[in-house]
């Protein structure tokens, strides 16, 4: 039975499902789904009274905020007995989960591009560190910005939001349908306690940008799935799992947020079948989170900044504030970010320090022993983007501008750096030093590394145990 009223899902797990660039026979020009029934869920028990339209849990307050893991989701989670994080530590392993810690780290195993951009039907695995290669135009930077766009989605955010220039998403080829419709095709599984959780997603762009298909899988049951039914209206059909006296709960999402996030909001929690679905889209919603996007801007980094929270942005711009507040707060990080610095920036290197200038702004400058120390407005692009990067692997959410998820412990989450020309700007030596790092940090389980590289560095990294690459050109 078609769950998703005409919109085929790929999944990782299923042998049909293509692993290449190549169009799967018969698929469908538009990528979108075709308008039709409200999906239907297969029956897990004996039919019953129907839950009250619209939710199978009493109203909450904060319902019209922005979703994510809501306290009701957490109350649920203590109620049966985990502690009301949502993650049971021991319950499994997702990949590369450490050695000999917490193995129960939701991480994202698999990405897939089934109509994004230039790519389809293309699903990448994923390990702890994965670097994207191959000629310009394959689809590096796209690759990223897919899962960057999945994580924001589950961190709330709206549709329009993540993709203001949602047209270039569309592949070239795709021609609308007898509707006018055109649109793309995402998805991602979430390995952690709850085995592989699948997420797939189908995006309406032309004529007006909405979801028109969402599916949530685990352990060979979908979870939830909604369907675009009246496209006068602004939302889709959904249906989650419920398992009790009634099998299905039904109700109307907003067709500009992602389902699964929705769910801890909704979901009471009460039965078997809920459990597993609160379960499974917190699973989902805690790996995705996770991610950060770092790309240091030298020339932004060059100017002393005032000292404030300490914590990175995206550009890097005020690594110094940050550096400012780890020589006092993480001494520990800040002394290997020296040792870092030391392999890879040039001359003698015996610390990372920070000055306070009169105008009341910090400027960081690397200590060379008993000579004068060099502001890091000296250094080379290539020092910067090495420096920002090594401590973005150093550290965590705490220290970055990042969505951090508060009802979750720090134990049990995790940082997974998307760096798109993670090489740009660096010498051989500083990116085979960087590698070795990101390997070295992403063995303990708390970090991982997907970035994109040029076939210099793919050499390296390909000799370089624990890195798995992804050649786009093939």
């Amino acid at each position: 039975m078609d769950l998703t009223g005409g919109f085929t899902l790929d999944h990782s797990d299923s042998p049909a499902a293509p692993r290449s660039g190549t169009p799967a026979p018969g698929a469908p020009s538009t990528g979108l789904p075709a308008p039709g029934a409200p999906p239907r869920l297969p029956a897990q028990g004996g039919a019953g009274r129907r839950a009250r339209p619209g939710t199978d849990a009493p109203p909450r307050a904060g319902a019209g905020d922005r979703p994510g893991l809501a306290g009701g989701a957490a109350e649920a989670r203590g109620r049966a007995g985990d502690g009301g994080t949502g993650v049971r530590a021991g319950a499994g392993a997702a990949d590369g989960g450490g050695r000999g810690g917490l193995r129960a780290r939701p991480a994202v195993t698999e990405l897939r591009l089934s109509a994004f951009a230039r790519h389809r039907s293309a699903a990448h695995r994923l390990g702890p560190v994965t670097l994207f290669t191959g000629p310009s135009g394959s689809g590096k930077s796209t690759t990223l910005r897919a899962y960057e766009a999945l994580a924001r989605l589950c961190a709330g955010d709206t549709l329009g939001e993540v993709f203001p220039d949602a047209a270039d998403c569309v592949p070239e080829r795709a021609r609308p349908d007898a509707q006018g419709r055109r649109g793309f095709r995402v998805g991602c599984t979430v390995d952690g306690p709850e085995g592989p959780v699948h997420l797939d997603l189908a995006v309406q762009v032309e004529p007006r940008l909405r979801i028109v298909g969402e599916r949530l899988t685990g352990r060979g049951r979908t979870l939830l799935a909604t369907a675009l039914r009246d496209p006068g209206r602004p939302t889709v059909q959904a249906e989650w799992h419920t398992a009790g006296s009634t099998p299905v709960t039904r109700a109307p999402f907003p067709d500009d947020l992602l389902g699964t996030a929705l769910l801890p909001l909704r979901v009471a929690g009460k039965t078997p079948g809920q459990l597993e679905v609160l379960a499974a889209a917190e699973q989902v919603v805690v790996g995705l989170r996770s991610a950060f996007a770092c790309d240091p801007r030298p020339a932004s980094m060059r100017t002393p900044v005032p000292p404030g929270e300490g914590r990175l942005r995206r550009g890097c711009g005020n690594l110094a504030e940050v550096l400012h507040r780890t020589h006092t707060d993480c001494p520990r990080r800040h002394h290997r970010l020296a040792a870092v610095a030391a392999a890879g920036c040039a001359g003698p290197v015996t610390g990372v320090g920070v000055q306070e200038l009169p105008e009341g702004t910090v400027r960081a400058v690397l200590e060379r022993g008993g000579r004068p120390a060099t502001p890091l407005a000296r250094l080379g692009d290539g020092e910067l983007r090495y420096l920002a990067l090594a401590l973005t692997l150093l550290t965590g959410p705490g220290v970055l501008e990042m969505d951090r998820i508060a009802e979750v412990p720090e134990a049990m989450q995790s940082l997974t750096l998307l760096a798109d020309g993670l090489d740009r700007g660096l010498d051989e030596r500083q990116a085979a030093e960087l590698l070795a790092l990101a390997v070295g940090i992403a063995a303990d389980g708390h970090v991982r590394v997907a970035g994109t590289v040029g076939a210099r560095t793919a050499a390296q990294a390909r000799r370089t145990p624990g890195v798995t690459v992804v050649d786009l050109g093939t």
